[in-house]
């Protein structure tokens, strides 16, 4: 698992030198009040998450680069133009309106077994139409925004479209058990191929064909996150 490399006040004042543009250009595109982004500067304070992307995106960066990721720094405007339903950062939501339950832990990175706890829930608006959540671990896709420890909330489905990021279990022949992992799918009937695909350079896709593509078991589409990031 990799950690953040950089520290955000640091990545914070290269942005604003290299976009020229000083801390109250910023504080008047964000609506941030100045003081508070001095205080991002000097590493007195960190922004919570829906700051991080309002700074990320009056400065059009990447917003893992901001929080000190070893990832490219420019904004990946394909991948934000493309929003599904999972990019919901610059929305508020309730936090005390219904419990959905969560089940364990899906990897961001390599597969690892995720057990259903039923006794945990998370609490999420009522516009969070979801089935269950679980709790990512790993980096393999921070560069659709989701971090190590962010919750992600997902809708049951045994399938989704090309493209779209989905909770699937990979069956273990060695110990009949299931794995689980969150990547984006795209799946070629045609071809006999299925591509479970990170967002992070550093992994490689997991590929499947023919007969093994029977081993990939999807359990819904990621619908969006939850972050306790500060």
């Amino acid at each position: 698992m990799s950690v953040p490399t950089g520290e955000l006040k640091d990545r914070l004042t290269t942005a604003l030198s290299i976009r020229n543009m000083k801390p109250i250009d910023l504080a008047e595109k964000t609506g941030i009040p100045k003081s508070a982004i001095s205080q991002y500067m000097s590493g007195y304070a960190k922004p919570k998450q829906d700051r991080v992307y309002l700074i990320s995106k009056a400065l059009n960066i990447n917003e893992p680069w901001l929080l000190g990721y070893n990832v490219p720094m420019e904004r990946n405007e394909t991948l934000n133009n493309k929003e599904i339903d999972v990019y919901k950062l610059d929305n508020v939501y309730p936090v005390s309106t219904q419990k959905i339950p969560l089940l364990g832990e899906i990897a961001c990175g390599e597969p690892i077994y995720a057990d259903e706890d039923r006794e945990s829930y998370v609490i999420a608006g009522t516009d969070i139409r979801a089935d269950f959540c679980l709790r990512c671990k790993g980096d393999s896709m921070i560069n659709a925004r989701i971090m190590d420890g962010y919750i992600v909330f997902i809708r049951k489905n045994d399938h989704v479209e090309n493209g779209e990021i989905a909770a699937v279990q990979i069956e273990d022949e060695a110990t009949t058990d299931y794995e689980a992992t969150l990547k984006r799918v795209y799946y070629y009937p045609d071809k006999g191929l299925l591509i479970l695909r990170p967002e992070n350079p550093k992994y490689k896709d997991f590929v499947f064909s023919e007969a093994e593509i029977n081993k990939v078991h999807i359990l819904g589409k990621a619908i969006a996150f939850q972050s306790d990031i500060d």
